[in-house]
């Protein structure tokens, strides 16, 4: 048995590239990029105006002028007017260009209009006021998103403005996702009074939507010849193999022996924690990775956001945030030897502390208390007891 940091270690070292596809941009929220974006053209890409008002030449402006006769009015998109004269303006809007004859924007609230006349209503103007210069964000070449970076809407706004129509984005690798044991049947099934309805694998497949991983899904019955089977196939189509239960000691767990005969080797098998101890991990001599989660829907969801997660974003180059902490709300002992993933509610204090409030289940079968909670707390292994106040890190799910 491990500790959970050597089997962090363990699953980060088998980190892999998938490569990179093209997508359209459109289709990228939520990818890693896997190019850099450079400004085709300076941004802004002209002097741009920012308030609604009348453009002047500030020289006017010092030399006295006061009131100025409105030559023409520029709606953004139209093509630049300028003034010949320095007691002129040009009603201007905003978003449009700035003409080369005027270097000062003034807005309509400063303004008193009539007749075709802009009065001035306040003496502080200044020059160059109201006006966003070219290449003031980003100058023509120059990168504006970097390879990992996480597809954001804002990030969109600036891939459509550099007129980048298609991205390259990292590939994420194909996963299948396993459940097993004749005790389970499908959702639209009837189980018998000694039967049980499948959840983990949809639990699982929707945390992978969320990461844009449309993960299969297939179901093994507790024969050991169709489990040998099927877990062939899918160590020849899929890079990823996450199994959900079948890997105790039982009588009907045929997972391991399958496994070993199909050459995936055991990188390790039990971590010191709760929920989640008997997780098994392991490699094919080609590549893919087989995940074998304990069987209780708790202890998936765990060792899912615990290891999965963060093994797929090393893969595929995701930056990583800042890990998160919370202040623990109450007292809480734990007396066994094993690294404890406490669930908790998060919320803010008035201190503006993440604030972590235990939601103690009934074991790692207790799927219902899930749905009451917004992530793990991982509390130290070599202590029994953790005090209202003290600071701990913890995994968001919610």
């Amino acid at each position: 048995m491990i500790t959970v940091e050597e089997a962090e270690k363990v699953i980060l070292a088998q980190a892999a590239d998938y490569g990179a596809e093209i997508i359209p941009f459109e289709l990228s929220l939520g990818r890693v990029l896997a190019e850099n974006i450079k400004a085709d053209r300076d941004l802004p890409p002209f002097n741009r105006v920012t308030m609604d008002g009348i453009a002047v030449n500030y020289n006017a402006i010092e030399d006295g002028v006061c009131t100025f006769k409105i030559k023409a009015t520029q709606a953004a998109g139209d093509e630049p007017v300028d003034i010949e004269e320095q007691d002129e303006c040009i009603e201007i809007m905003t978003g449009a260009m700035l003409p080369g004859s005027v270097d000062t924007i003034i807005r309509y609230e400063d303004l008193s209009l009539r007749a075709g006349l802009a009065t001035l209503v306040t003496n502080e103007i200044k020059r160059g006021q109201n006006i966003h210069y070219k290449g003031q964000d980003k100058k023509h070449n120059e990168q504006v998103a970097g390879i990992g970076q996480l597809i954001t809407p804002t990030l969109i706004s600036m891939i459509a403005s550099v007129g980048e129509t298609e991205l390259r984005v990292k590939k994420l690798p194909r996963v299948v996702i396993l459940s097993s044991g004749d005790e389970l049947v499908d959702i639209d099934q009837t189980p018998s009074p000694y039967q049980i309805r499948r959840s983990n694998n949809y639990t699982v497949k929707a945390v992978l939507t969320q990461h844009h991983i449309d993960a299969d899904m297939l179901h093994l019955p507790d024969d050991e010849l169709v489990i040998k089977k099927q877990l062939k196939t899918c160590l020849e189509n899929y890079d990823v193999i996450l199994l959900s239960g079948g890997v105790s000691m039982g009588k009907f767990d045929h997972i391991p022996k399958a496994l070993e005969e199909l050459k995936v080797e055991q990188l390790f098998y039990k971590v010191q924690q709760r929920p989640g101890k008997p997780f098994w991990f392991g490699k094919h001599n080609k590549g893919p990775l087989v995940f074998a989660f304990p069987g209780n829907p708790v202890a998936t969801f765990m060792c899912l956001h615990r290891y999965f997660l963060p093994w797929l974003n090393a893969s595929i180059g995701k930056k990583q945030k800042l890990a998160l902490s919370a202040v623990l709300n109450s007292r809480i002992s734990f007396h066994h030897p094993l690294k404890y993933f406490l669930q908790v509610k998060l919320q803010q204090n008035e201190y503006c502390q993440l604030v972590a409030i235990p939601v103690e289940g009934n074991g790692s079968g207790d799927f219902a208390n899930l749905t009451d909670t917004d992530a793990f707390m991982e509390l130290p292994l070599e202590r029994n007891e953790f005090k209202k106040g003290e600071v701990f890190k913890v995994w968001p799910f919610a």
